[in-house]
């Protein structure tokens, strides 16, 4: 087998691999509302982390994602794990209207913001 041909079924097989979305899909996060007063993002992620079944040691001191400190930031973790976690079920990115979706990924450092299709 020639090597052209050889790299043609290698990329050919890569290309069957990758997922590919379909029309109209894009990938989405859930932040909190930069409208949103502290108390009420604090509400609504406490009971994400707590009743709503998401883990929230990532926002822990010396965590990955503590960094910033601010309760806008560790409500916007708890959001998108929760919306990540529960989209596919019927859980939105809602919180009282608290959060909002964006489809820019709001990871940094070494904080990364799950995105399930």
């Amino acid at each position: 087998m020639s090597i052209s041909l050889q790299w043609i079924l290698v990329a050919a097989l890569f290309l069957a691999t990758v997922p590919h979305k379909s029309a109209g899909e894009f990938e989405q996060w859930c932040v909190a509302d930069e409208q949103t007063p502290d108390d009420e993002l604090q509400a609504a992620m406490d009971w994400a982390c707590a009743q709503g079944g998401v883990d929230c040691t990532a926002i822990q001191v010396n965590q990955p994602c503590y960094l910033p400190n601010t309760v806008r930031a560790h409500a916007s973790y708890a959001f998108n794990s929760y919306y990540q976690k529960f989209k596919r079920s019927g859980g939105s990115c809602y919180f009282r209207s608290a959060a909002m979706t964006t489809e820019l990924d709001p990871s940094h450092g070494s904080c990364h913001y799950d995105y399930l299709p």
